[in-house]
């Protein structure tokens, strides 16, 4: 077992403990698919909901009704197994495949229909959530969390990389340890074990600007992220021009994703993040080893649409994320688990 930090939070203690889960329909899902289907083509298109089931079971049991590979059946993201999920996943045309025939556990196909290509990892923009966080007394502090929620809505929240990143009580950092240390693995649990280290680095020197203030505001030597997008610039002074367009969300303060020449940031910013990684020197010696070319992530996350309600023992929050945003960064904000 590998214990994680109790990462810095950014709008204060949380109000309140809550229970989350409780029952699939306590945490909803749906995703935002980001490309604009052909209406024709070899790949069938189909809009799942699915229920104590993980993404790729569902598309074992697709390709198995399908009669295809299982790497013929594509989708966007992988979506919580302990949750009410609706996502789009392709499926490629082997013959006329009567999907209304299809049968599976905790799983229903709602619409069809035909695509060009097969869906890949990141091709949605995003997901929209509908959350319950369980707790008999939260009527006690409502005007709190109102406060807590405007704050979140207006600022968004550090954009941390959730608890799923790093595995079941941190074990994908011990399993990033064993790679490292040369083990022998599969390249599917390399991967993971790369982005588990890349995640943990990333969150201690966001955790270090959420600490100093800086967390959403650019410092000169700063990577600049496009908000919606994953283009950067460098920012060798901070104008009055940029100062605006940040407070106005449509530029955002980045922060390394750690490979071979990390930091790309100058000035400060790469000493405070060359800094922060000395105290993971084990991880930022195997991820040069692995020659990971080295990339950046905002250190901002919005808050879209948000919402909520207090009913009975609940507190309801209904809000969207862009692609990559995890739940648990926003939820952190408010309450302990």
């Amino acid at each position: 077992m590998t214990a994680l930090p109790e990462w810095a939070t950014a709008h204060g203690a949380a109000l309140f403990n809550a229970s989350i889960r409780e029952t699939p329909e306590d945490f909803r899902v749906t995703e935002s698919c980001s490309i604009e289907f052909s209406g024709d083509g070899e790949h069938d298109l189909l809009w799942v909901r699915k229920q104590g089931q993980n993404t790729q079971w569902v598309a074992e049991q697709l390709a198995r009704h399908g009669q295809v590979p299982v790497r013929d059946v594509g989708y966007a993201g992988m979506k919580d197994r302990h949750a009410v999920t609706c996502q789009w996943f392709s499926v490629r045309r082997a013959g006329q495949t009567d999907w209304s025939r299809f049968a599976a556990d905790g799983v229903d196909i709602l619409e069809t229909c035909r695509h060009r290509r097969k869906l890949r990892r990141g091709a949605h923009a995003g997901n929209a959530f509908r959350i319950a966080l369980r707790n008999a007394n939260v009527a006690s502090c409502e005007a709190q969390i109102e406060a807590r929620l405007a704050a979140i809505a207006g600022h968004g929240v550090p954009n941390y990389f959730g608890g799923q990143r790093f595995g079941r009580d941190g074990g994908n950092l011990e399993l990033c340890g064993r790679l490292f240390r040369g083990q022998r693995m599969s390249r599917a649990k390399r991967s993971i074990a790369l982005s588990a280290a890349r995640a943990c680095i990333f969150n201690a020197i966001l955790a270090e600007r959420v600490k100093n203030g800086s967390w959403n505001r650019l410092l000169a030597g700063e990577l600049a992220n496009l908000d919606g997008s994953g283009s950067l610039f460098a920012v060798d002074e901070v104008t009055d021009d940029l100062r605006q367009r940040c407070s106005e969300h449509d530029i955002h303060p980045s922060a390394s994703l750690w490979g071979g020449g990390s930091p790309r940031a100058g000035r400060d910013v790469a000493g405070l993040e060359t800094a922060v990684a000395a105290r993971y020197q084990d991880l930022v010696d195997g991820l040069v080893a692995a020659r990971l070319q080295p990339a950046a992530r905002p250190l901002r996350l919005l808050v879209n649409d948000l919402g909520w309600r207090i009913d009975d023992d609940a507190l309801w929050l209904e809000f969207s994320l862009p692609r990559g945003g995890y739940t648990t960064a926003v939820l952190r904000e408010l309450a302990t688990f």
